[in-house]
Parts: C-alpha cells; structure tokens; sequence
C-alpha cells in the first residue's frame, strides 16, 4: 500500500499555476522531504493530498483508494496534519489539543462534551510523555508553552490515531536552528516507531539532507529533482533556488568532512 499522485495540477482562477503535472509515488515508511522555496508549491501540493484543495487535474490515491469528496471522510482518519503555525486551540490544554487529533474517530456530540474513550484519552498521555512533555504540562494552556513545545503537542495530535500517513508543512519554520533539528528528530522518531510514511515540506537544504530519504524538490509548481539526498547537486540545488549563490550539498559536506 501506498500515497500515488498521478498528474496533479492546480490551477487558480487569477491563472496561477500552483502545481503543474505532478507525479510520483511513496512507499510505506518512507521519509520524503519536500524541498523548495517559498512560492514552489509544497504547501499546495499537501493540501491537495489532504482534502484541503481540489486539485484542478489528475488525482491521489491513498492505499489504492482515490481521494475525492466521498471518500474523504473514509481516508482522513488515516492521515495525520503537523502546521507550520502549529494550528492549536491556545486556551485548552495540551491533553486537549492531543486529543483533537482523535476527533475523526468519535462522534460530534461526545467531542463536543469532551467524552473521549479511555483507550484515546490513555493513546493521548503515552504520546505526551513520548514528546517530552511531563505530566505537570498535561493541564497546562497551550499559550503558555514555547514554540518548540508546542510543536511537539502538534506532533502528538497527529499521531493520535496511528495514521498511516503524516503531512508536515513546514513545520519548523518559526523555530530557531536547534529546535528545528529537535523537532525533526522527534518526528523521525514517532514515525519510525510506527511505521508511518511521512511528507514533510521544508526549505532548509541542511534540514532535507540530514533527514529525508528521498528528496522531491519542486519550482513554480513542476518536479525539479527526485531522489536520494545523496544524488542531488550543487547545481540542481541551484536551479531549485534559482541562484548561483553556493549552496550545502553532499558531496561538500563529504569533503569537508
């Protein structure tokens, strides 16, 4: 089983093309960096596998299943969403935003009296501790955490129903260097211990080296390179940002090394 997009497009009534036939397919497990800069059309393209934009041609099929408004409601609960702005309720608890992510699984009316069943609300502690959080942050206010923290409750939140797919968009975007490498290496690690194939979206070349499996990096929209961190060049680097500027690539850092 696996994530396919076949020919996708995304076009826009002002005539922006988002993304321009995109096609490609991951495999279970993997770690797939979605590299480029802003504007390239990485958060599109996530949204597009998620539900959130209709693309305008082509289609994904997740586990062989096409998404479309029908079938959304079936393939959703099975794919996990971290936000580059964190997307969290800032005056709830971390215990709550967690248990957001169960929400696809229960019926409105018990969310809406917060009865969650015991097995979610214990899914919910276990991922708080794996994120580093203690149990004194269980009733704490999302607002009053740090950045790095509170992506961390968004990484908790996207595991809560062991999905077998997670989207991150840019999800280090607003975080210092440091943080960056800690939350990367704790999504790393979440998805490994679950088997979860992850899209991540990232501009940070350094980032996308250290931890993808595979690189797809995209400008205005089209598939500018796909593969192995080790495969990609100073000078495909440079048509990603189109800029002569040097840039960190593997075969430097090797030297360097």
């Amino acid at each position: 089983m696996s994530l396919v997009i076949e020919q996708l497009s995304k076009y826009y009534p002002d005539g922006t093309v988002a993304l321009a036939d995109i096609s490609f397919e991951v495999p279970p497990g993997q770690f797939c960096v979605i590299l480029g800069r802003s504007g390239a059309g990485k958060s599109t393209l996530l949204k597009c596998i998620n539900g959130l934009a209709i693309p305008s041609e082509g289609r994904v099929m997740v586990d062989d299943v096409e998404l479309t408004p029908r079938t959304l409601r079936h393939i959703r609960p099975h794919i996990g969403m971290i936000h580059q702005s964190f997307n969290l309720v800032p005056r709830a608890s971390v215990a709550t935003n967690v248990l957001a992510g169960a929400l696809p699984a229960i019926s409105t009316p018990r969310a809406m009296l917060g009865l969650f069943p015991k097995i979610l609300r214990d899914k919910a502690c276990a991922l708080i501790a794996d994120i580093g959080l203690g149990e004194e942050h269980l009733r704490r206010r999302v607002a009053d955490l740090s950045g790095g923290q509170q992506q961390r409750v968004g990484i908790a939140r996207a595991f809560m129903l062991n999905p077998a797919y997670v989207l991150a968009d840019e999800p280090v975007a607003s975080l210092d260097p440091q943080t960056s490498v800690d939350i990367l290496e704790l999504l790393e690690r979440e998805a490994k211990e679950s088997g979860t194939t992850v899209l991540c979206s990232l501009h940070q070349i350094d980032l996308a080296l250290r931890f993808a499996d595979r690189i797809i990096a995209l400008r205005a929209g089209r598939i500018l390179f796909d593969g192995t961190p080790e495969m990609l060049t100073r000078s495909q680097l440079d048509q990603i940002y189109e800029t002569r500027q040097p840039a960190p690539c593997p075969a430097a850092q090797e030297v360097g090394a």
